[in-house]
């Protein structure tokens, strides 16, 4: 259960009275997400998703990670918007932890996307990168390359609990990912973690596109390469050449790649694989 900060009544009805949100009719707590508590609040306003950011999500990133919500979605993206309280602020503070309201968005999650679904998520992960570009803030990327073998020291003596035999095929993909990674791509605003919970649809039409905290700035082609591993392989580990190129049509369609961006997408995805490995190994 992603609830890992209780609220109490009293907590919540002090905090509620700072926005113009209405009246509390329910407040449950979410299942879903593995990094921050999320509830689900319903007023007599309307529905939202009240968020209390815990370790993984410093105080001093969230006027990016709001922002950026409040950006892509002046630029026609479905994103879900923060609310700001009476003091004109997107995030306060709630049973001691740095929070936010946001507005609900309708749709659903999928478990197992289909070639359409990716050819929207690829348009969708391009306009994305478009919208981005004049978004005033920088964050450079807290878990890029550089920040890989300090995760791999952190996780390597429980590595081979994991999976035998992991530590040493980690440290030999860490070293050569290292030395050929590629430099220089167009880079800009990325979600960095747009697997397939955090895209809603109804029908085959994305309707919400949400969880922009890892967001940051980095290559583009990286964020396709995350979406690649994410969204195009099958249960039994198999990659489903269908889904691949119906996303890479979907981005194509809006963002055109450069030949360096062609020719980096498999060091991109091994290092996006990387990278999620490392991170999962690590918590």
């Amino acid at each position: 259960m992603a609830v890992y900060t209780e609220v109490t009544d009293e907590e919540l009805s002090a905090f509620i009275a700072t926005y113009e949100i209405g009246r509390v009719l329910s407040f449950k707590g979410i299942a879903e997400g593995v990094e921050n508590t999320n509830y689900f609040l319903h007023t007599s306003a309307g529905a939202y998703i009240v968020t209390l950011y815990e370790k993984r999500v410093r105080a001093d990133d969230l006027p990016f990670f709001l922002g950026l919500m409040e950006h892509l979605a002046r630029a026609g993206l479905p994103c879900p918007q923060p609310v700001r309280n009476r003091q004109g602020d997107a995030s306060a503070r709630l049973a001691g932890r740095p929070a936010a309201v946001i507005e609900f968005l309708e749709g659903l999650s999928l478990r197992r996307p289909t070639a359409r679904h990716c050819h929207a998520v690829g348009a969708a992960l391009a306009r994305l990168h478009l919208a981005g570009r004049d978004f005033p803030i920088l964050r450079p990327n807290a878990l890029s390359l550089s920040g890989w073998p300090d995760l791999f020291a952190a996780a390597e003596r429980d590595g081979d609990r994991v999976a035998p035999g992991l530590v040493e095929r980690t440290r030999r993909e860490l070293d050569e990912v290292t030395r050929l990674w590629p430099r220089g791509l167009p880079s800009g605003v990325i979600h960095a973690d747009l697997f397939t919970d955090n895209v809603l649809f109804i029908g085959d039409q994305v309707s919400g596109l949400i969880d922009f905290y890892f967001a940051c700035m980095d290559a583009f082609a990286y964020d396709l390469a995350i979406c690649l591993n994410a969204w195009c392989f099958e249960p039994d580990y198999s990659f489903n050449i269908t889904k691949g190129r119906a996303l890479l049509k979907g981005y194509l369609n809006v963002r055109p790649l450069s030949g360096g961006e062609r020719t980096a997408l498999p060091m991109l995805a091994r290092g996006a694989a990387l990278r999620f490995l490392l991170t999962r190994a690590y918590d």
